[in-house]
């Protein structure tokens, strides 16, 4: 059946996945239209639990391939089903700001046209399937090591954000005639 789809320059099939080793999580995803690889896109964050860089991925791959021209079908396919429904999910979760801007995403995709549709396929990584394999592999091989872990932290970037602004305030007001 995705071989049917593949020919159709309609159509994009997105290949998603995310790992997460030393504290970061690297989310990948592959986009194809017309039996090509059209984008790979590598994001790296840390300090993030595995749901949220499948959704991370999930979102991002939803955004590129609604930005497409005359793109009418979506196929999402990741190795975590579940993290895909959450996305559907009603009620007040953690994840929810991934959520509300995927489905802002969809929104305009189905406003665009009202024939556009969206799929979501499960492939286990123990599948090896070609277009997930790719994806699923790269997610595992990359090792990152973070020169200063400590300095990675949200913490420690909105501390020296805060430590920045009270630099300057301090020398402007040292140099102000105002004091």
């Amino acid at each position: 059946m995705v071989l049917e789809l593949l020919p159709f320059p309609s159509t994009a099939i997105i290949a998603s996945d995310a790992s997460i080793k030393n504290n970061i999580a690297t989310s990948i995803l592959y986009t194809h239209v017309y039996n090509r690889l059209i984008t790979k896109t590598i994001y790296h964050v840390v300090y993030v639990t595995n749901t949220e860089a499948e959704l991370f991925a999930i979102r991002c791959s939803i955004n590129q391939a609604s930005n497409f021209d005359n793109m009418s079908k979506i196929i999402v396919v990741t190795d975590s089903i579940h993290t895909a429904r959450k996305i559907f999910e009603l009620f007040v979760y953690l994840y929810q700001v991934q959520s509300a801007a995927i489905l802002s995403n969809l929104h305009s995709f189905f406003k665009h046209h009202e024939n556009n549709s969206i799929k979501f396929w499960e492939c286990p990584s123990h599948l090896k399937w070609y277009l997930h394999n790719e994806v699923d592999k790269e997610t595992k091989t990359f090792n990152p090591t973070p020169l200063y872990p400590c300095k990675t932290s949200w913490d420690f970037s909105k501390k020296s954000k805060s430590d920045n602004i009270l630099k300057v305030w301090k020398m402007m007001f040292q140099a102000s005639d105002l004091k």
